[in-house]
């Protein structure tokens, strides 16, 4: 996408810079791919890829309201589709290894994305503005990458929530002592990141990763609030 030529905001009208964690900050979707593929091929005897896929989606999708996001969820709904597409068929040791799968997740280095390190030192260094890790998931598992990843000395703090509504957007400016107008939310999911700010009348940048997650998938348009980046690193140009 390309870079916005104008933004829409000066550094004076910003005080709490949110940064998305997963695939803007680091590479998240990627992995969970490769477990995907792996779990698909310990079910290669019930049906395709794509179908394992597919009623993988169906089951995510209907957990979703009571287990949220996250690697515990993802690791249940694994579990829960396995026995229903293998109609109870499933043996014992290829559920361990879905197990296994799904925990190592948890594990895995979190190396941050290109220019992301640098752009956050620039920032942190110039003091204008309050910078927060706002992120969906589940706590424990966002805080532990926050500390593999070498990044959390460049935040004020990280803020794990089930889910990127309006409310806990109002919510999270309250915690900073500050108004949705002031606000710039950094993220790549559109849906998650980018749209509900836009409705509040805060201010995003929109810096797309090579991969969506289906789950994030939705119409993008363009907004008199909103900028677009195809690199991290011309985050600093805009603060």
């Amino acid at each position: 996408m390309p870079h916005s030529a104008k933004a829409p905001f000066t550094p004076a009208d910003i005080r709490l810079v949110a940064f998305d964690a997963d695939d803007t900050l680091w590479d998240n979707q990627s992995h969970f791919d490769q477990v995907e593929r792996e779990y698909a091929h310990i079910l290669s005897a019930y049906g395709t890829p794509d179908d394992v896929s597919g009623a993988l989606y169906d089951v995510e999708t209907a957990n979703m309201p009571l287990l949220g996001y996250g690697c515990k969820a993802f690791t249940i709904s694994l579990v829960e589709n396995a026995v229903r597409f293998s109609h109870g068929q499933i043996a014992a040791a290829d559920m361990l290894k879905i197990v296994e799968l799904g925990k190592s997740i948890l594990v895995q280095p979190v190396p941050p994305l290109p220019g992301v390190e640098e752009t956050l030192q620039a920032l942190r260094r110039r003091g204008r503005y309050k910078m927060v890790v706002f992120t969906k998931g589940e706590l424990l598992d966002q805080q532990a990458k926050l500390v593999r990843s070498g990044l959390g000395n460049w935040f004020d703090d990280i803020v794990v929530v089930s889910d990127k509504t309006r409310n806990e957007y109002t919510k999270l400016c309250n915690i900073f002592d500050t108004d949705i107008g002031h606000l710039l939310m950094v993220g790549n999911s559109f849906r998650s990141d980018i749209e509900p700010v836009l409705q509040l009348g805060g201010y995003a940048v929109h810096i797309p990763f090579e991969k969506t997650w289906q789950h994030e998938q939705t119409e993008e348009y363009d907004h008199p609030h909103l900028v677009r980046l195809g690199r991290f690193a011309q985050l600093a140009r805009l603060l």
